[in-house]
């Protein structure tokens, strides 16, 4: 295992252990971390160019969004909070079809070997899936580790992110994302 490698995981452990502990009583948190809160971009900047795959191999990119409100969450199989957060990810994808497009990208470095029995197993086949296998999202997005959703314009421009598991039926977080979606029709 690389030097890079280790680093992040290490990365995403560090933030895992702070989802896990977040709703302890107590549990500190830094103060620039508001885990499952909607952070607004100001003023919005342009999201970085990357490419994944789909869970069959073929190429995708952000721009392929382009032109529609686009919620980008990056997980991995071994994140217990990511599993935790699926879930609604998938309810909000219904809910907010025609106004919301959502990617769910894996960072799991053995890529499809390791998340398509992942999907299949927990029922994700719903919610569309792409693979990272090589972590490029997660550092153009200088993020600090999974969960993580970064919420794109139709312009393609980032609104702002969610670190750590987020409860997407919530009212805060819908409240939140109202304002940026277009009406349908």
């Amino acid at each position: 295992m690389t030097r890079r490698r280790f680093r992040l995981h290490a990365s995403h452990a560090v933030l895992a252990l702070l989802v896990a502990v977040s709703g302890a009583a107590g549990a500190a948190e830094p103060e620039d971390i508001k885990l499952g809160e909607f952070i607004a971009s100001t003023p919005p900047q342009p999201a970085p160019a990357i490419s994944f795959t789909d869970l069959d191999g073929k190429a995708a990119t952000l721009d392929d969004f382009k032109g529609a409100v686009t919620l980008v969450n990056l997980w991995a199989t071994w994140c217990q909070p990511c599993l935790k957060e699926m879930p609604s990810l998938g309810r909000l994808q219904k809910a907010e079809a025609g106004r919301l497009k959502i990617v769910a990208i894996s960072e799991d470095h053995g890529g499809a070997d390791k998340v398509k029995p992942f999907v299949k197993e927990h029922d994700l086949g719903k919610l569309p899936i792409y693979l990272d296998p090589k972590n490029a999202a997660l550092h153009a997005f200088a993020l600090r580790g999974l969960p993580t959703s970064i919420l794109i314009g139709a312009d393609g421009k980032v609104l702002g992110k969610v670190e750590g598991a987020a409860d997407w039926d919530g009212g805060k977080l819908r409240d939140a994302l109202k304002p940026l979606l277009k009406p349908p029709g």
